[in-house]
């Protein structure tokens, strides 16, 4: 049964409606302008006619019907005797579904109003899958982001606070570490979910290329352009767009970018016309833009304009109660793509990673366990499967427990008098000094967290 609700002030009409579509509509009359929107509420009709006689009312008495229902999500079929083409333009930009004209004929009503029920029934079904995976996002987390840990948490609760805000988001971290995993999952879980998701590294393309890159070009605009191209500015319309590496642009994109971002609009190379930005901006960087400021090789002006809001997200050496998580995680998606029934990972294989100190950060920790996985003879990794580098670590510890009176002891000894001795030099830098070393961070906090190196310093 498909309600239509009918405002017209002839009673006539719906007389001849009511008889002509047959017993699948079901027609309410209204001719009361003002009480139109409380129908709406209450009768929950799939179609609104509005019956548009010239001789009783005028076409701005009628469009204001328009402004009054806001956003309402019921289609709006027109029957009119002024059939001119400004008044069905003007119909149509107030929000008119069709028009037909009047007096109606009846074959062409009936099928104006299948499609508008059709119309409306599609939109709510893309809603509600909308909504569906809106929550099932929101239930799994943050997008394909994994752990658990407290430092993650913060990044998780930041990322659902600022999700739907047009607001220019700062991300900032060591490579590696998640970051555009990060934009990923506030564009997945936004109000822009269904819009475009676009990542430009500003580090990957040519210096003479990038503002073409960016604001895109008309044809002849420079040497070798052979048509128009709209850049990755207006590509991401009304989505996210993920400006990462941004700490690599030449001062002189600064200096463009930053009018950009103040007038929220663009033109293309070898065009005049504007362009207005519609897409939520998101940057990311891995350097330390404070120091570049104070350097001179990044603009103060600009690092305020898009410092708005910073997410900062941790190395993965500061949250390793997360590598458990993500290395069963890794290996669920290697063991499916390599199609190979590697199920776990034995306990002193999972204590090495949890020991290393992870420079790469999670790239890293994903790259040894997709090697392992392609190697892995088992159903499990074992330290065997593991890089050299990283099983170094299980054969100084088994040096460390050799009994107290033997060579193993003295050379216990001795390194520990080493790393006190490197970190010095080193000015107390404990990540220089491991790699002076060439060990890992996590095992020199281990030499000179023991208790014999008390006196060793």
């Amino acid at each position: 049964m498909i309600r239509i609700l009918l405002y017209s002030q002839d009673a006539k009409l719906e007389l001849l409606l009511a008889s002509a579509l047959g017993p699948q509509y079901e027609l309410t009359l209204v001719s009361d302008r003002d009480t139109i929107g409380q129908h709406i509420c209450e009768d929950e009709p799939d179609i609104l006619v509005l019956d548009f006689d010239s001789n009783f009312a005028t076409l701005e008495e009628h469009l204001a019907i328009y402004d009054e229902l806001g956003t309402s999500e019921v289609p709006i079929v027109v029957m009119t005797d002024d059939m001119r083409r400004s008044t069905a333009m003007e119909l149509a930009q107030r929000g008119a579904y069709d028009c037909v004209r009047k007096p109606p004929s009846l074959v062409e009503l009936s099928v104006v109003l299948r499609r508008a029920y059709e119309h409306k029934t599609m939109k709510a079904e893309l809603r509600h899958m909308r909504e569906v995976m809106r929550a099932e996002r929101e239930k799994s987390g943050c997008g394909q982001l994994v752990g658990s840990s407290g430092r993650s948490q913060v990044v998780y609760d930041l990322i659902r606070r600022v999700k739907d805000l047009n607001a220019y988001i700062m991300i900032t971290g060591e490579s590696g570490t998640g970051k555009e995993l990060v934009a990923r999952a506030i564009h997945s879980l936004s109000n822009r979910a269904m819009q475009p998701f676009v990542a430009v590294s500003c580090g990957a393309i040519p210096e003479t290329l990038i503002e073409a890159e960016l604001f895109g070009h008309e044809k002849g605009a420079y040497t070798g352009t052979v048509g128009s191209r709209p850049g990755y500015l207006e590509q991401a319309g009304e989505g996210t767009l993920l400006l990462d590496e941004i700490g690599e642009l030449s001062l002189q994109t600064q200096v463009k970018l930053l009018r950009v971002l103040q007038q929220r609009e663009f033109t293309r190379l070898g065009s005049t016309r504007t362009i207005p930005l519609k897409a939520r901006v998101l940057f990311a960087t891995h350097r330390n833009l404070e120091e570049m400021v104070e350097a001179g090789t990044f603009r103060r002006d600009l690092y305020f304009r898009v410092n708005v809001m910073r997410i900062n997200v941790p190395a993965l050496r500061d949250r390793t109660e997360d590598i458990p998580t993500l290395a069963r995680h890794f290996l669920q998606r290697y063991s499916v793509m390599y199609e190979k029934e590697v199920r776990d990972i034995r306990p002193n294989a999972m204590q090495l990673l949890v020991e290393y100190d992870w420079p790469g950060n999670i790239r890293e920790l994903e790259n040894v366990i997709q090697g392992a996985v392609i190697i892995a003879d088992g159903d499990s990794i074992s330290p065997g499967e593991l890089p050299e580098h990283i099983r170094q670590l299980e054969d100084e510890g088994e040096a460390e427990d050799l009994d107290a009176d033997s060579f193993g002891d003295q050379l216990r000894h001795y390194k520990v008098k080493l790393a006190h001795k490197t970190i010095l030099e080193c000015n107390g830098n404990k990540s220089l000094a491991a790699r002076k070393l060439r060990v890992s961070r996590a095992y020199l906090h281990r030499l000179i967290r023991m208790p014999e190196s008390v006196g060793a310093a």
